[in-house]
């Protein structure tokens, strides 16, 4: 029996590895047992991002908790559901999922997803073309630093030129609020601005694309990170665009990477690249230009004034120390984010200080009050013998929860919002470190 077993077992991999749908199987514990080639594609992770950690450890979900968590928890199959979550890099995803679960005998091991991707038709579908009224302008884009400035002029003259434009940067650093101000300063105004989200993108998607640009309507149409897009869908792209130039339509495209290193790794086309580099901008990442982090902030607390009547209207120095030295690694997209996740919070302060700040940040810049969480505590000591790696994780996950949740005065929601994570995963995690 088990000479047959390892007989078919090359087989069953390659299978799996080759399915047109993604599939994702774990265990009682949660944690990973197989990870196909397509749900990496669909989730946009690798093998090294999903080893050693739990779902909600991964992603967050929309309403409800994931449908692998359910089925895990219920012992009963869930058909075609539509699930939209996030991953850890923050990207959205939505899926139709059909999920199983395993078992061995009466015993439940586990549980198997099998996901159809459907993120771009959703972005088609919910995300109509924007009037021009909706969209940013660069005299509402933080430039303090001499590096945006540049940006800002050469940006300027693209609109003016009404040639295609590359934009070049890291995520977060802005590729799309510039891509919608070029739209509203061109001299030839275009009535409607488009985005084409091509991370995850699909033939439908390129096809309806084809669509949209026939008809007579003056349009922008911004690519967000082409580089994303398989090499046959490059192609189709290219192919739509070249017949498709017209005085009426502006061509934005954006990528994450240097286009040199892109086109050599086989990952951009070049010809691709060629077609919207008439202007190519590079934006440069936040750590790079940090005299924008505190107009940002200033031009940030305003608008929340202006809308929610928030008291805050500074940071302490202690603050402005932090935000300095911190590298950023989102770009003004994460600045944006802790921005929101602290003013949401806020009640009568008038300053942003240290108590504020929420514990993952902290953590994050290793600089914790010694009353706020006590670290320390779990750091091994020379003259005990080490605890088993599970069994330390196990410990120090509860004990930094129980530390958060005293701060937060048990408020699930302030908690999960201080961690970084939704209140249901913060409840998910709750209820596993009860029952060990």
């Amino acid at each position: 029996m088990q000479k047959n077993i390892d007989f078919l077992r090359p087989f069953y991999t390659f299978a799996v590895e080759q399915a047109g749908v993604g599939i994702h199987a774990i265990d009682k514990q949660g944690r990973t047992i197989i990870y196909n080639k397509k749900m990496k594609q669909i989730e946009g992770l690798a093998l090294e991002d999903i080893q050693d950690r739990t779902i909600v450890e991964l992603f967050n979900f929309e309403h409800d908790e994931s449908t692998l968590l359910k089925v895990l928890q219920s012992g009963k199959e869930l058909l075609n559901v539509k699930q939209t979550y996030w991953n850890r890099n923050g990207i959205q995803i939505t899926t139709i999922n059909d999920t199983y679960p395993i078992f061995d005998g009466d015993k439940l091991i586990g549980a198997v997803e099998l996901s159809r991707d459907i993120t771009a038709l959703e972005n088609l579908l919910h995300q109509p073309i924007q009037q021009s009224n909706d969209l940013a302008v660069f005299s509402l884009l933080t430039a303090a630093s001499n590096s945006m400035k540049t940006v800002i002029a050469t940006a300027k003259k693209a609109a003016k030129a009404k040639l295609p434009v590359l934009l070049i940067g890291e995520a977060g650093t802005g590729k799309d609020l510039l891509a919608q101000s070029i739209h509203s300063e061109l001299s030839l105004k275009n009535d409607y601005f488009y985005t084409l989200h091509c991370r995850n993108s699909d033939s439908l998607t390129i096809n309806r694309l084809n669509e949209t640009l026939t008809g007579d309507e003056s349009l922008t149409l911004f690519c967000e990170r082409i580089d994303l897009l398989t090499m046959p869908l490059q192609q189709k792209l290219l192919d739509i665009l070249t017949k498709k130039e017209r005085q009426n339509l502006q061509f934005i495209a954006s990528i994450g990477d240097d286009p040199v290193d892109l086109i050599a790794s086989g990952v951009l086309l070049k010809d691709l690249y060629y077609f919207f580099a008439s202007f190519a901008i590079q934006i440069p990442p936040l750590r790079k230009r940090k005299k924008d982090i505190m107009p940002f902030i200033d031009a940030y607390l305003t608008k929340r004034s202006a809308q929610y009547k928030s008291s805050l209207i500074g940071v302490t120095p202690e603050i402005e120390k932090i935000f300095n030295h911190y590298h950023w690694p989102g770009n003004m997209r994460e600045l944006e984010f802790l921005l929101d996740e602290i003013t949401s919070l806020a009640t009568t302060e008038t300053m942003i200080t240290y108590e504020m700040l929420p514990l993952h940040f902290r953590l994050k810049n290793g600089d914790l009050n010694d009353d706020t969480i006590g670290v320390e505590d779990f750091i091994v000591q020379r003259d005990k013998d080490l605890l088993p790696l599970d069994q330390y994780l196990k410990e120090a996950e509860a004990y930094y929860v129980e530390k958060a949740l005293k701060l937060y005065e048990g408020n699930i929601t302030k908690t999960a919002h201080a961690l970084g994570m939704s209140r249901q995963s913060l409840q998910y995690r709750l209820r596993k470190i009860k029952e060990s």
